[in-house]
């Protein structure tokens, strides 16, 4: 095998850790947001579209499939916990007729917003996402310059 053929097999076996590393975290954070959904009492829902769901749906899988290629721990667990707030949201979606809960309410004295935990983790992991892969490209800003 050629040093070229090491880190490849290397990169691939790294690839896999941060897509186990995004998808354990994903499925931990849908699952605490759909526990919370089922517990706590929500006067308000909101609808969602087939379309929604199906961008919901192909937003998740292009997370797990090219947010591993980054070779950044960071930019997996970000990923996983914004598919994390994606996944509840359309797992609320199927699992409840009325619409996806809203048990967190922050009211004001004229108007309020309600939310769930999933629509928290999808900014938080969404934040952490796009830190990431900003720390990632100013470290490496040299290979940024390279020919693909």
């Amino acid at each position: 095998m050629h040093r070229t053929d090491l880190s490849y097999v290397s990169c691939f076996c790294n690839v896999n850790l941060r897509r186990t590393l995004l998808v354990c975290t994903a499925v931990s954070f849908a699952a605490i947001d759909l526990v919370h959904k089922s517990l706590a009492p929500a006067e308000f829902h909101h609808a969602r579209t087939q379309l929604a769901a199906l961008v919901m749906g192909a937003l998740i899988a292009a997370l797990v499939v090219l947010v591993p290629r980054i070779p950044s721990n960071a930019a997996a667990l970000g990923a996983g916990i914004a598919c994390g707030g994606a996944l509840g949201n359309l797992l609320s979606l199927l699992a409840w007729s009325q619409g996806v809960p809203d048990p967190l309410v922050v009211s004001g004295t004229l108007h309020g917003v309600a939310f769930n935990l999933a629509d928290l983790f999808a900014v938080a992991g969404d934040v952490l996402l796009l830190s990431a892969v900003v720390v990632h490209g100013i470290r490496h800003r040299a290979r940024l310059r390279e020919s693909v």
